[in-house]
């Protein structure tokens, strides 16, 4: 079952539900730039790829809004450096090439 996410740009955080657990990932956006500042997950939904599917949601929105992705938070960076798909159309600042 995927986790159900919801974006909050009002507090700049997406979040999600499954099976009645959370997570949450919070950014902050400047100009053209979004950084991604902490990916959480609550421990019954460690190892379920809802991280995974927060960060999605977040390059999603950067892509769609022709932003960069700057991911200080360390897993949202691990993310994006092993999913070339990922990474390939939210470019990364610092650009790592």
């Amino acid at each position: 079952m995927d986790p159900k996410i919801e974006h909050h740009p009002d507090t700049a955080r997406f979040e999600a539900t499954l099976d009645g657990a959370q997570g949450r990932l919070e950014y902050r956006l400047g100009p053209g730039v979004m950084t991604i500042l902490h990916t959480e997950v609550d421990a019954a939904l460690a190892g379920r790829g809802v991280a995974g599917a927060l960060v999605d949601a977040a390059l999603a929105h950067a892509r769609a809004s022709g932003l960069k992705v700057n991911p200080v938070c360390s897993y949202a960076s691990s993310y994006m450096q092993r999913d070339a798909q990922a990474m390939a159309p939210a470019r990364l600042i610092p650009d790592p090439g």
